[in-house]
């Protein structure tokens, strides 16, 4: 009887708004990705439309993220999406780690092309020939060029919106260092950066870990990346550092003379943040009514509402733009349209994820109030009018708080310890992560694979294993502990 009931609350939604429960993920993520006008497909598959709702987002991240970088003297440059293939086969380990994922323009018109050229996977091979010409001296040193551009990555049979497509946009921040110590301080910096992005605008909470040989980056001594987890217990590999040392170096041939005359490889970092973020922010945040936006990332902060009646109008709209223009700064605006009623209104900016909504009409004018409506919580309060400000700005720093929180504990939730094979399928099957032993055997990460159908140790914890921890597959000594779960 009360899945009846359930079903037919489902078939009475507004059929504008979400219609599944967000337990049905990935039909509630189509849905929110749709109806929240954040992005659309194409008939090129695995690539999308970035709508407004979701690029100004990304122009944010940008923005806030390049603020940072400029700081620490980076400079932004755009190299060509086109990559002789002479140039992606300099580097073996790197060309066989991206070789399934290449497109390749092999013809213009009706002429074959002598050499065929790869539409970017990533730019290490079209950008270091380059700065083999320019460096020269220690004086040359540091060069750090930053790329916002877009890569196109083909080899994968389910894309998702925003996790997996297979165009995506993205930086890609190439370094050049003198000495290998350098090279380090600056990998964990900048990581720093991408996480004090993520965490301060998009409120989420992630964990940053390196990755193992398996997994590192094709051609890098090693790699970092931060990690979330979204609440279908999928493992998320957001923003990274790759330590590449000296193997680009010596492929592309990129030395420098130093201060006592000899000359010397560079060294080198990569690093990057994707619209993955994106995706990521929308699925722990977002509920079964539309998007959640962090404030510190939103547009606009706040929508006025104002409700409308024939004798009233004039006035009560005045009103609200007043508070409009007091709330500026916030990016507030009035739904001034006069053609839907205040329900849907609600309705609709509730999905579109403005984190909050002052209502006001004739009667709150009377008594020199409004409401103000958090979108995380639903939660109402009346306020004066003369402290419309500063309560707005109290209850946008108390949802931006609320939702790195909720972030940080939905992280946590989904954590469990196995130092068994069975406990660790027992958690892979609840949807979550495990922490276990395991020994530096790529034989037994990859068995981890198939005990598990399809998790995979996706980074090193900063935990130091104890003398008595046994690998969970060979039983040998283990050499580090590792999350192992699922991925996007």
């Amino acid at each position: 009887m009360l899945d009846m009931v359930k079903k037919d609350v489902k078939e009475k939604k507004d059929n504008k708004g979400i219609t599944v429960d967000k337990d049905d993920f990935s039909e509630w993520f189509t849905q929110l990705m749709l109806k929240a006008d954040l992005a659309d497909y194409t008939d090129v598959s695995g690539c999308i439309v970035f709508k407004p709702g979701s690029y100004e987002l990304w122009e944010k991240i940008q923005k806030e993220t390049d603020k940072r970088f400029k700081k620490m003297g980076i400079r932004n440059t755009y190299f060509p999406i086109f990559i002789p293939e002479k140039h992606l086969n300099k580097e073996k380990e790197h060309v066989e780690g991206f070789s399934p994922e290449v497109a390749w323009v092999t013809q213009v018109g009706n002429t074959k092309l002598s050499e065929r050229l790869a539409i970017r996977p990533t730019s290490e091979t079209i950008m270091y020939p380059s700065y083999s010409k320019w460096i020269r001296s220690w004086r040359d040193l540091p060069l750090k060029y930053n790329q916002w551009n877009n890569v196109v990555r083909w080899e994968f049979s389910h894309p998702v919106p925003f996790f997996r497509t297979r165009e995506f946009l993205w930086n890609e921040l190439h370094t050049a260092i003198a000495t290998e110590k350098e090279a380090m301080e600056e990998g964990f910096n900048i990581l720093d950066i991408y996480k004090e992005v993520c965490e301060k605008y998009l409120a989420l909470y992630g964990l940053s870990g390196r990755k193992t040989e398996s997994e590192k980056f094709a051609g890098g001594v090693a790699s970092f990346k931060l990690h979330y987890i979204i609440p279908t217990g999928r493992v998320i590999e957001g923003p990274c550092f790759h330590y590449d040392g000296q193997r680009f170096a010596k492929a592309y041939n990129i030395k420098f003379l130093n201060k006592k005359g000899k000359e010397e490889y560079v060294w080198q970092n990569t690093y990057a943040i994707s619209t993955r973020m994106l995706g990521t922010m929308f699925a722990i945040h977002s509920d079964d009514k539309g998007i959640i936006i962090p404030p510190k990332i939103a547009i606009n902060q706040i929508v006025i509402v104002p409700i409308l009646f024939d004798d009233s109008k004039e006035k009560v709209l005045k009103e609200a733009n007043k508070i409009a223009k007091e709330l500026s700064e916030f990016g507030a605006f009035v739904d001034e349209r006069d053609n839907y009623k205040p329900g849907f209104k609600f309705n609709e900016w509730e999905l579109k994820g403005i984190p909050l909504r002052i209502e006001i009409g004739p009667k709150d004018m009377e008594k020199n109030k409004v409401v103000l409506i958090r979108r995380d919580n639903s939660e109402k309060k009346i306020v004066d009018m003369k402290h419309v400000k500063s309560e707005s700005d109290r209850i946008l720093n108390e949802i931006q708080d609320s939702l790195y929180k909720k972030s940080k504990k939905l992280f946590e939730s989904k954590i469990d310890h196995a130092d068994k094979i069975d406990r660790l399928k027992k958690i892979i099957s609840e949807k979550k992560v495990a922490l276990s032993p395991l020994c530096k055997n790529i034989e037994c990460e990859e068995s981890i694979k198939y005990e598990t159908g399809g998790a995979k140790a996706v980074f090193i914890s900063e935990d130091k294993v104890k003398n008595n921890d046994k690998c969970i597959i060979c039983s040998k000594k283990a050499d580090y502990l590792v999350y192992i779960g699922k991925t996007y």
